[in-house]
């Protein structure tokens, strides 16, 4: 990406933490750093506090194959309807967000045509049976199809970013870690399903690079049991991060334009 500048010159870098300025005798290699803004969110096991300026919503798998009755999941016979009941809470949290500044990262499963780089031990997990429709197949997660697409009603807008995933960690293989370090992100927001499988998933991984992790626990749901929930917040409390209600990021959200 690049533009013009105000001295004549132009600017290369997709991202704000990656800009190069170019002039007519000088590049200049310095990237500015934002302002910090620091706010206090209640949360458990104990109240955070976390920069707005280096944070990032990170959204997993609000896709089609899994929102859609035509999508893979119900294709599969998954009763989905508990996944809809997320989906106002995370377009009102997404929208926050951009507008407080905060960057919005979707990570779907989007798998390369004919899945060859998924080992069998991932491939069984989305095919237990010879005529089943697995990972990648056509009508199951391939990328660049429409059930690989966010969903319509969380459609990103033009300042959002996408990444595409081939396990249920969102890092494993993607951009994903070097979108984040670009941005120059050390917090994420975790929305968005399954919270025991995917949202899980990525959140340790996350945590196992640096990140620092909050689980918005309102934005986020499963076709398990509720009990699977329950446990998933617990292991998050005490081993991986905290737990944030989506009122309460939002309402520190709301002085920052």
């Amino acid at each position: 990406m690049s533009g013009k500048d105000d001295i004549g010159g132009y600017t290369l870098g997709h991202l704000p933490g990656q800009r190069w300025t170019i002039g007519t005798d000088m590049v200049g290699t310095v990237r500015p750093q934002p302002a910090s803004r620091p706010v206090r969110i209640p949360a458990r096991p104990l109240d955070v506090e976390i920069d707005l300026a280096r944070t990032a919503l990170l959204v997993v798998d609000m896709q089609n194959d899994f929102l859609h009755p035509d999508g893979w999941f119900a294709g599969r016979g998954v009763d989905i309807s508990p996944l809809s009941t997320v989906v106002p809470a995370i377009r009102d949290l997404s929208a926050s967000c951009r507008a407080a500044s905060i960057p919005v990262v979707w990570v779907n499963w989007g798998v390369g045509h004919g899945a060859d780089g998924l080992p069998a031990n991932v491939l069984f997990r989305g095919k237990r049976k010879a005529d089943a429709t697995g990972y990648g197949e056509p009508g199951a997660l391939r990328e660049g199809s429409w059930g690989a697409a966010v969903a319509d009603e969380l459609a990103p807008e033009a300042t959002d970013l996408v990444v595409p995933k081939q396990r249920f960690s969102g890092f494993h293989e993607t951009r994903l870690d070097s979108v984040l370090r670009n941005l120059g992100v050390t917090t994420l927001l975790f929305a968005g399903i399954n919270i025991d499988r995917c949202v899980f998933e990525t959140l340790t991984d996350a945590g196992a690079r640096g990140y620092d992790c909050l689980l918005v626990e309102d934005a986020c749901t499963t076709v398990s049991p509720p009990e699977i929930s329950r446990a998933i917040t617990w292991l998050i409390e005490e081993l991986h991060g905290f737990v944030i209600r989506r009122d309460h990021i939002v309402e520190a959200l709301t002085p920052f334009p």
